[in-house]
């Protein structure tokens, strides 16, 4: 969950001031995706002929976000290369995190495709194919001493996440002892989550490891990784809970195995440095939520 403008972008606050830091994704690899007829052959009849409007929250490098007007990441080029794959047309749709699933159940938007941790609170909601898996991390200022250990870290500090996110959830439940508690302050995206830690209103950032990541990385040295990544499970992408939205749930896990089969998967996942987290064609599942 890069910005120049970000939508994901990273905002770095200096003392008086904040700047931007420009994003150097570039979408490539879903171009070599085909069309594959037995995979197609899955897609319900009524959808066959549709543009899917799919809806992204563009402000999570390097999954998704904005590179001028175009939505970049691997999300963006995997859900392009699925499409092909399934004789299909997408229209990106860039919305807010916590809009996306509300949208899908109301029927504005039939997919969602924006790093969805695969949770059976949102199962109840929502099919979701898997499609990848991470962890979520911690990112402080370069300067801090805060030492990340394990979520009872967070004890007593004030934590920043993106609003209606894994990790919203996940640090408002840490329980503490001798008095102490979790500040949790979230945010309607990514940048302003940054620039809440690089401000040093809050003590940490907590999102995704390889986000996590990819902001220490973008912010040339303004901020860093704290401790190891918590928490791993799979990452979805959304549906319909309709027997529509199944089926297309099952095309999609079919597009998603022939792109592993023929590398099209990986070389994507490469070109945004992402591959720790690639999963096999046997681990392309629905509905695959631990907790």
């Amino acid at each position: 969950m890069t910005r120049i403008s970000f939508t994901r972008s990273l905002v770095v606050a200096a003392a008086a001031s904040a700047m931007v830091l420009a994003t150097s994704l570039t979408a490539t690899a879903s171009s070599t995706a085909t069309l594959n007829s037995a995979d197609a052959a899955l897609v319900p009849s009524s959808l066959k002929t549709n543009t899917w409007s799919v809806a992204t929250d563009a402000t999570y490098p390097p999954d998704e976000s904005m590179s001028g007007n175009t939505m970049v990441g691997f999300d963006i080029d995997l859900i392009k290369a699925v499409a092909t794959t399934l004789g299909a047309k997408v229209a990106e749709n860039n919305v807010t995190f916590d809009n996306i699933i509300v949208g899908i159940d109301s029927g504005k938007y039939l997919i969602g495709n924006s790093s969805f941790t695969d949770t059976k609170a949102r199962e109840k909601q929502v099919n979701f194919v898997d499609y990848y898996k991470a962890g979520e991390g911690v990112y402080v200022k370069s300067t801090s001493s805060f030492v990340f250990s394990g979520l009872q870290s967070f004890c007593g500090q004030t934590v920043a996440v993106e609003s209606g996110t894994s990790e919203q959830t996940d640090a408002g439940n840490i329980k503490c002892s001798g008095g102490k508690k979790v500040t949790v302050t979230a945010y309607p995206n990514q940048n302003l989550a940054n620039l809440a830690v690089s401000s040093g209103r809050v003590t940490a950032g907590f999102v995704d490891s390889q986000v996590a990541g990819y902001i220490v990385s973008a912010s040339k040295g303004a901020f860093k990784l704290d401790g190891s990544p918590v928490n791993v499970a799979p990452y979805g992408i959304a549906t319909p809970n309709t027997a529509t939205g199944l089926a297309l749930a099952k095309a999609i896990q079919a597009a998603l195995k022939t792109l592993i089969a023929n590398g099209t998967y990986k070389a994507i996942m490469a070109n945004y440095g992402a591959t720790s987290g690639d999963l096999t064609a046997s681990q392309i599942v629905l509905n695959g939520a631990t907790s």
